[in-house]
């Protein structure tokens, strides 16, 4: 599933790379944002998965497909971690902001119980909780990510090519 073996896919990726700390053990592929939370540390933010922490005003994120920015995990690549490996909490973390048109492999979580058979051009938004990406549904307020390959009977949370819309 996924193509090749990384998370971005595009060649010669224009978004912005970022770092920070990492909280909880999220796998790359996962959208985060930034737990405002917590002080900065040795002068970065910290980041979680996607609507870990309860919104709170204006400040995060309160329900799947919220409009926020994507920065998406990457592998720990200094430690020679593989995509698949999760990072835990207080670990260097990577990201990627991507731009529009750029292609990423994606976590996407494996819902139990239902035929989550993924076609191409299904449109994904982001869940919140877990910053894994579901198939669109109810009327988000942002849809990021079009799948790019089918994925038949998932039988756990998987790495998809997908396209970032940007939007």
């Amino acid at each position: 599933m996924a193509k090749g073996n990384e998370i971005i896919v595009s060649a010669n990726p224009k978004g912005r790379f970022l770092e920070g700390v990492v909280t909880g053990t999220p796998k790359p592929g996962t959208v985060m944002e930034i737990d405002w939370s917590e002080a900065k540390s040795n002068g970065r933010f910290t980041w979680e998965p996607y609507g870990t922490t309860a919104a709170d005003g204006i400040r995060g994120v309160g329900a799947d497909g919220d409009r926020r920015i994507i920065a998406v995990l990457l592998p720990d690549s200094l430690q020679g971690k593989a995509a698949t490996a999760a990072y835990v909490t207080g670990d260097r973390c990577f990201l990627y902001v991507p731009q529009a048109g750029e292609e990423l492999n994606m976590l996407v979580e494996d819902v139990a119980g239902t035929g989550d058979d993924l076609r191409v051009g299904d449109i994904m938004i982001v869940d919140d909780g877990t910053g894994k990406l579901l198939e669109t549904t109810g009327d988000p307020e942002s849809e990021p990510f079009i799948v790019l390959e089918a994925v038949t009977n998932p039988t756990a949370d998987t790495l998809v090519h997908c396209l970032y819309t940007g939007q």
